[in-house]
């Protein structure tokens, strides 16, 4: 009787697995991994974090007034709005250190370093973490990034982007797990796709949220488009972001955000989820070129629950004034150019800013 039942039993199986639904649309966009499920279903809300681009708090060029406060005080009741803040510091906050460029550089090479008074400003506009993957963090060498990195946490403000590095954010009883890419030995290798993937993959079994930050793309006002393959500038290859970025979300990236280019870029839905790859320069102070696009910049929020679902999203436009700090542009002209830029490059998957700023997905 026992054989007989099981043969039923497994003969009904065989039925329902023929007669149900295909399997295309029972295969989920991104799988979660087992503990990052299983800290999802003891985490509820939502939290509410915010991405801004290349920040420089001062260099050769000229240094900020007030350790930096001048330069972000236009935004910095915005910034701290949030629950989680990030950005990148695109240069160092240190005293010492081998120029890159020399004593004096030149018309090619730029080395951007503060003082390292200058985290008072980030701190005081509200950063939680910034990007240290990117193309400045090494102008001074190891000296000049170790000292940027104790001024950080001195000031109380977490980095992430060194190779293998993992930063893990709390927010109530959320666990944000933050990792940053660029091209560089310095850095997590954008161009080593397979460690990366690996790198993430560790992070989702970390915390409830993984927030992907890439520093990638070839640099210029024509650059506003996000190629398929690799984009190089200054003889380095400096990544495929698009790919790079769909292979973040499918191992398990929740949120992939961008800067590098100097400006603002389309953003794209992909598997469920947002990838803005660039939102352009946000702060620098006569290092930057500005004017036209080059000045264009946002605030990017998003709110996520504890699945990694975004619940809304939100552009606020940004526009640099000289000499190089962020003031709220009201025309939206950011947000209007990321639009055009979405749609040419990823069509039906581009995400769209509304008129109220608000993040419309396909």
């Amino acid at each position: 009787m026992v054989f007989i039942a099981a043969t039923v039993l497994l003969m009904m199986v065989i039925a329902w697995a023929s007669t149900g639904p295909s399997t295309s649309a029972l295969v989920k966009p991104k799988t979660p991994h087992p503990k990052q499920a299983t800290q999802a279903a003891h985490t509820t809300g939502s939290i509410l974090l915010e991405w801004v681009g290349d920040i420089t708090p001062g260099s050769r060029y000229g240094i900020p007034p007030g350790n930096g406060r001048g330069q972000l005080n236009r935004v910095s009741a915005y910034l701290r709005n949030a629950d989680l803040t990030l950005g990148n510091l695109e240069g160092t906050l240190s005293n010492g250190g081998p120029d890159k460029c020399g004593s004096s550089g030149g018309s090619n090479c730029f080395s951007f370093r503060a003082p390292t008074s200058g985290v008072d400003g980030l701190k005081s506009a509200g950063f939680d973490l910034l990007n240290l993957a990117n193309n400045h963090a090494w102008d001074f060498g190891q000296e000049g990034q170790s000292q940027t990195t104790h001024a950080l946490q001195k000031a109380g403000i977490r980095y992430s982007g060194k190779p293998g590095q993992i930063t893990i954010l709390r927010h109530g009883k959320f666990k944000v797990a933050a990792v940053g890419f660029a091209p560089y030995a310095w850095a997590a290798n954008i161009n080593a796709p397979g460690s990366a993937a690996r790198l993430v993959q560790k992070a989702t079994h970390m915390a409830d949220l993984v927030v992907v930050m890439i520093h990638a793309g070839a640099e210029g006002s024509d650059k506003g488009h996000v190629p398929y393959g690799s984009e190089y500038a200054f003889g380095e290859n400096r990544g495929d972001s698009r790919a790079f970025a769909h292979k973040m979300i499918r191992v398990g990236a929740d949120l992939v955000v961008g800067s590098g280019p100097h400006v603002v870029r389309g953003m794209e839905w992909y598997h469920g989820h947002l990838i803005a790859y660039s939102a352009g320069n946000f702060a620098g102070w006569h290092n930057f070129g500005l004017g036209g696009n080059l000045s264009e910049s946002a605030l990017l929020r998003v709110r996520l629950d504890a699945s990694g679902k975004m619940l809304r999203g939100q552009w606020r436009s940004v526009w640099i004034q000289q000499p190089g700090y962020p003031v709220l542009d009201q025309s939206n002209r950011s947000g209007n150019h990321a639009n055009e830029l979405g749609l040419a490059d990823f069509g039906k998957s581009a995400v769209r800013v509304g008129p109220d700023g608000q993040l419309i997905t396909p």
